[in-house]
């Protein structure tokens, strides 16, 4: 995939259920840190009865042969395309090298299961180099799907956050058995592809599972100060007819758009090129918002049959909490 990684979705996000089950270490700092959302913050003069607080997870320093090692179970099964290894504040402590595994495990798998030897792990990343306080970047080629991950340092050592990033596969037989589901979700295979603007918050946040915690976990552009409006351009999991749409302004009150829109179309593989040139049909006329409010639109959507991608398009900016597309999924039945 030639777009930037940091594009597509964090499986490993503890928001959509990522979890390190298990760690072999994590004396100074704890190993559910590894995940957490946000960036890690350093407090200069906190301290903990182990040693110097650190926001990340952090093994003791290692006087035997070996290396440190936890152990992931992604909130999201998919394809691998890059890891990002935040060593942020880790600057005398943090490891050399590290290096990364993968398998595809039942979902309910624990750590014993894991590691019992009859699990088949792969390298995807090779043992590689870190830097201190920095994000290192690893792109990952590995086109099988994969449920866990087993993170390992040489020797030991501190790192602050890792975020994997790739594209979702679902479960579609589990999912075709379903009348309708949201076409949308990310967790269904959704993704957001381009949008006009992200100033103040992601793309990927309009189709989160749940509700959203606040204002910044949604999607909001800058205050427009030209013509036009912004857009955000949703690509499905599956091709699907849309039935109804709802459209979020949860904790959008002095900032949520005047008014929404939605455009359809059918391409496959499409490329970001091929979507300004694609056979756009209106799915929902432009239509009034109100703040801090989940609006529900069905009469109101044209029948335009099996579709693969939506244009969420807002007048003339602002922010959306979430959008949900529900709907039937071609050849369900």
């Amino acid at each position: 995939m030639s777009e930037d990684f940091t594009r597509l979705v964090d499986l490993a996000s503890e928001q959509l259920g990522g979890e390190v089950l298990a760690a072999n270490d994590e004396f100074f700092a704890p190993k559910e840190n590894l995940l957490r959302s946000g960036k890690a913050v350093y407090l200069e003069d906190k301290f903990t009865d182990r040693g110097k607080w650190m926001d990340g997870w952090e093994t003791r320093r290692r006087r035997t042969p070996g290396h440190d090692w936890c152990l992931i179970r992604l909130g999201l099964p998919g394809i691998l395309h890059g890891v990002i290894v935040d060593t942020s504040f880790f600057r005398g402590n943090f490891p050399p090298y590290c290096s990364l595994e993968a398998c595809a495990a039942a979902e309910d798998a624990d750590a014993e299961a894991l590691l019992a030897p009859e699990s088949q792990w792969v390298e995807v990343l090779p043992k590689s180099d870190l830097q201190g306080d920095s994000e290192n970047r690893f792109r990952i080629d590995y086109p099988e799907r994969v449920t866990h991950l087993r993170f390992n340092i040489f020797p030991d050592g501190g790192v602050a956050r890792l975020r994997v990033f790739g594209e979702v596969v679902p479960d579609w037989e589990r999912l075709a058995a379903q009348k309708e589901l949201d076409l949308a979700a990310i967790e269904h295979g959704g993704l957001v592809v381009a949008a006009s603007d992200m100033f103040f918050g992601s793309r990927q946040n309009l189709i989160l599972p749940g509700r959203a915690r606040n204002m910044g976990d949604g999607w909001e552009t800058k205050r427009r100060r030209g013509p036009g409006h912004d857009w955000a351009v949703v690509k499905l999991g599956a091709a699907g007819t849309v039935h109804s749409a709802e459209v979020d302004t949860s904790h959008f009150k002095g900032n949520f758009p005047e008014s929404c829109s939605l455009d359809a179309c059918r391409i496959a593989g499409a490329a970001l090129a091929d979507l300004s040139t694609a056979d756009w049909q209106e799915l929902l006329p432009r239509t009034k918002l109100e703040a801090d409010r989940c609006h529900t639109f069905e009469e109101e959507l044209k029948p335009l049959g099996p579709v693969t991608h939506v244009r969420l398009n807002i007048y003339p900016d602002g922010g959306v909490a979430r959008l949900r597309l529900i709907g039937k999924l071609v050849g369900a039945k």
